[in-house]
């Protein structure tokens, strides 16, 4: 089933005084209100999304870090002046650290599927908090076979299906106690935001063991594997949700080999507005030179799949 999201709708791409020893009373007063009115919205919020914890400092910082050898980051920039007729944003992670290197464009992108994800976490996080059930119909079929349906088949009648059942307000507040700015009826995500969502998922910040071992499983041998899957050398493990939208085509995943593991995001942008194949190619190329760099045991080399 195609991936394209329904849901886009209005498109947006994403001093203290030094003088005097003693300070007027009325700014004392006026500072004391803030303090005061900031408790209240924080106790109001809480009440209106039970369940979801404050914003938490996103791991994956505005500024890039280093966490590959300088090499990489050349080839990937060679690449991406190369490819001047896409619009490209990538982001890697280290799951064990805060670390993170980010590559292209950090403006938002249209997250299309990728951020099926995010609605699959939340519903996650409602069954765990008990306001929700596995077991709960939705459609013709209960939760499990559409969670199922929308991450491993990329189905879009699902998706609209548990965004309804988690609700588009909660959703916001969920994805913001991640530490990242979601709108679902905009549906825009930067790469770094993705990732971040990937990198807490997979060690285990989000959700329970159960649930994280059954959402990565559905992240694996979905109905397209034609993008950082078929990119990567032998041995190397991927999780991932690839996205499709208009002229925009993304993935992004979990990379493991030998015990190390790695987000990598990729969001390209067709800025001719032609066929995808070019950007299915520049992914799968993307993704050799980050396995190359990260994963040193692995030949470079292998043949598309």
């Amino acid at each position: 089933m195609s991936a394209d999201p329904v849901l886009r709708q209005a498109g947006r791409h994403f001093r203290t005084p030094r003088g005097g020893r003693k300070a007027q009373p009325l700014v004392w007063c006026a500072v004391a209100l803030l303090i005061v009115a900031s408790f209240v919205f924080a106790a109001v919020r809480s009440e209106s999304f039970p369940g979801v914890v404050p914003p938490l400092p996103a791991a994956v910082p505005e500024a890039p870090v280093a966490v590959a050898p300088d090499s990489l980051q050349d080839k990937i920039e060679s690449v991406l002046q190369e490819e001047s007729d896409y619009r490209i944003g990538m982001a890697l992670a280290d799951i064990s650290g805060n670390a993170a290197l980010t590559f292209g464009d950090q403006e938002a992108f249209t997250a299309a599927s990728t951020a099926k994800i995010i609605t699959a976490a939340a519903y996650y996080h409602l069954v765990e908090n008990g306001e929700a059930s596995l077991d709960d119909p939705l459609g013709d079929y209960d939760a499990a076979f559409q969670l199922e349906a929308m991450v491993k088949q990329s189905n879009n009648d699902s998706w609209l299906l548990l965004m309804d059942a988690v609700g588009y307000r909660q959703l916001t507040a969920y994805a913001s106690s991640l530490g990242v700015n979601y709108d679902p009826q905009e549906n825009l995500l930067t790469p770094a935001e993705m990732a971040l969502v990937l990198k807490q998922l997979y060690a285990g910040d989000l959700l329970n063991p159960d649930n994280t071992a059954q959402l990565l499983s559905y992240m694996q041998d979905t109905n397209n594997e034609e993008l950082i899957p078929a990119g990567s050398q032998a041995g190397v493990e991927v999780f991932h949700k690839y996205g499709e939208f208009g002229s925009q085509l993304h993935d992004a995943a979990v990379l493991t080999y030998r015990g190390s593991s790695f987000v990598l995001v990729i969001y390209t942008e067709n800025l001719e507005g032609t066929g995808k194949s070019g950007q299915t190619k520049l992914i799968r190329k993307l993704t050799g030179l980050v396995e190359e760099s990260l994963f040193p045991p692995v030949q470079a080399g292998n043949p598309e799949r």
